[in-house]
């Protein structure tokens, strides 16, 4: 399997309104996101369609409308994340993933598919230094 495209700050900020609201409109995430990220309409259109490019989002027709949905899940994404942070910081071992039981996008069941895929990925690479 391919490691995800990494998104930008401002691509994470889509991502999570996919993520907690599921499939919706251009129109529907400038509601959701105007406020936070200043975007006109056509900014938030443009940036769908460069997160479609790169294989973040996909999009379809319902009844004449275009709308998008995340392709890549969340744990996908913060897993491949708190990978690059490892790295960064030259840590030896899986990050905690418990550390972000206080988080308002993660749910226990996506806590413990991180940590199952943070110690996946630390199985990996201790065994490429073997």
């Amino acid at each position: 399997m391919t490691e995800p495209t990494v998104p930008t700050d401002a691509e994470l900020d889509v991502l999570k309104t996919f993520w907690r609201d599921g499939v919706l409109s251009s129109r529907e995430v400038q509601t959701r996101i105007a406020d936070g990220l200043g975007w006109t309409s056509s900014t938030t259109r443009t940036v769908l369609e460069r997160m479609r490019a790169k294989g973040l989002l996909a999009r379809r027709e319902v009844h004449g409308v275009a709308v998008y949905e995340a392709t890549q899940p969340k744990v996908a994404v913060i897993s491949g994340m708190m990978k690059r942070l490892s790295i960064l910081l030259e840590i030896d071992g899986p990050l905690p993933a418990a550390a972000f039981s206080g988080s308002q996008l993660l749910t226990a069941e996506d806590i413990t598919a991180l940590e199952q895929a943070l110690a996946a990925e630390a199985d990996k690479s201790d065994g490429e230094k073997a």
